[in-house]
Parts: structure tokens; C-alpha cells; sequence
């Protein structure tokens, strides 16, 4: 009998140790592989330095700090000295490239949805996909549709759970419900497989009513 309670102790630790552990030892490394793999490809100190064997030498942290350089000078003379024109002018040299002006089209607005002035996750909302009651969580992206003449019609995007990559649908305003809960807990909703981002809220906000957006 003390065995069989001594066992399930031992499982019993196991168990919430690894909850613990695993979810800050898998975000850790996550990080730690991205930054090593930025650190690695842009670190420029292996082309210019060699140790006493005549081998590239490594300096640890150059390439993240030679990204962080590049970003703030880019800022810096893209805020202080290009001027609209000049903008406007690199923007249609860009899309005269074939394959590349979709790429950097793409890139461009998918980076300023998540850190641009006009941020594009930030709504969530809930659609009803059928009559049998079928929902899915998503963020309202675009709200004006009728350019390409949909009027009454909107562009929601699906994350998928466990994963950076989504989907996008175009769905009926009547179908689309906002959301009473923060954009950040929402995506965590959805990556997460709906185990997280429900967690209680100090003042929450009443629910707004259906096919408001």
C-alpha cells in the first residue's frame, strides 16, 4: 500500500513538474534557436577576423547587434531624409520586379499588421460558418470590400492552432460577432487549441451584440 501511494506520489511530481518545465523550456529554446540562427547568418566577424590557427572567429551577439544598427539607421533615413516622392518612386521600383514585388508586398504588409501604424490583429471576432452553429475564431482584417464588389462583405483571418500559418475567408457582416477579449488572448486562444487565453478578467466589458463590427 505505501508503494502504491509512493508510486503515484512520484507520478504525481512528474506530472506538474513537466507541466511546468516543458512550456518555459520549449519557449526558451524557441528563442534561443532564432536569435543563434539570426546571430549566425548575419554575424559578420567570421568574413574580417581569424584566431591564431588562421580559423573565422566567431563573435557571439554581433549579428543581432549588426540587425539592431541596420534597422535603426534604415529608421532614421526613412523618417529624417527620404521624402514621400522618393518613397513613392522605391515602392513602384519594387513592383516592377516579377516574384520579388509579391514577396516583399506580402512581407511588408504582413510586418505592419503586427507593428505598423495601422495594425490589422487587433480586432477578434467570432464567425458562424453554417446553420448548424459552427463557429471559428479569427481577426477582422479588412472591413470595406467594396472596391472589388462585395459590398456587406468582410475579410476575416483564421490562425491555425499550433502553428504561424493561417488562412484567410470572406464572409457575410451579419456572421461576424466581435469578440470580449483582447486580440493577445485571442491569438493564444486559437494557437493554443483553445486551452489557453480564457483566463478571468479583473472588469470585463459586456459583450457587444451579433453582426456589430
Amino acid at each position: 500500500m505505501r508503494k502504491q501511494r509512493t508510486i503515484r506520489l512520484f507520478f504525481n511530481y512528474l506530472i506538474k513538474g513537466t507541466l511546468v518545465v516543458l512550456p518555459l523550456a520549449g519557449a526558451l529554446f524557441l528563442m534561443v534557436w532564432i536569435v543563434a540562427s539570426v546571430d549566425s547568418a548575419l554575424n559578420l566577424s567570421s568574413w574580417f577576423w581569424e584566431d591564431e590557427h588562421g580559423r573565422p572567429l566567431y563573435v557571439p551577439g554581433l549579428g543581432i547587434l549588426t540587425v539592431i544598427l541596420i534597422l535603426v539607421v534604415v529608421g532614421m533615413i526613412f523618417t529624417n531624409v527620404v521624402t514621400e516622392p522618393i518613397y513613392n518612386w522605391f515602392n513602384s521600383l519594387i513592383n516592377r520586379i516579377p516574384l520579388f514585388n509579391t514577396l516583399y508586398s506580402s512581407i511588408k504588409d504582413f510586418t505592419e499588421a503586427f507593428v505598423g501604424d495601422a495594425k490589422k490583429f487587433n480586432e477578434p471576432v467570432m464567425v458562424e460558418i453554417n446553420e448548424t452553429g459552427f463557429k471559428r475564431v479569427g481577426f477582422l482584417t479588412q472591413r470595406d470590400l467594396s472596391k472589388i464588389g462585395l459590398e456587406g462583405e468582410v475579410i476575416v483571418y483564421f490562425p491555425f492552432a499550433y502553428s504561424v500559418a493561417g488562412q484567410i475567408a470572406i464572409v457575410k457582416t451579419e456572421r461576424v460577432k466581435r469578440l470580449n477579449m483582447t486580440a493577445t488572448d485571442a491569438m493564444k486562444l486559437v494557437v493554443s487549441g483553445g486551452v489557453t487565453g480564457l483566463e478571468p478578467k479583473a472588469t470585463p466589458k459586456p459583450p457587444s451584440t451579433t453582426g456589430t463590427i
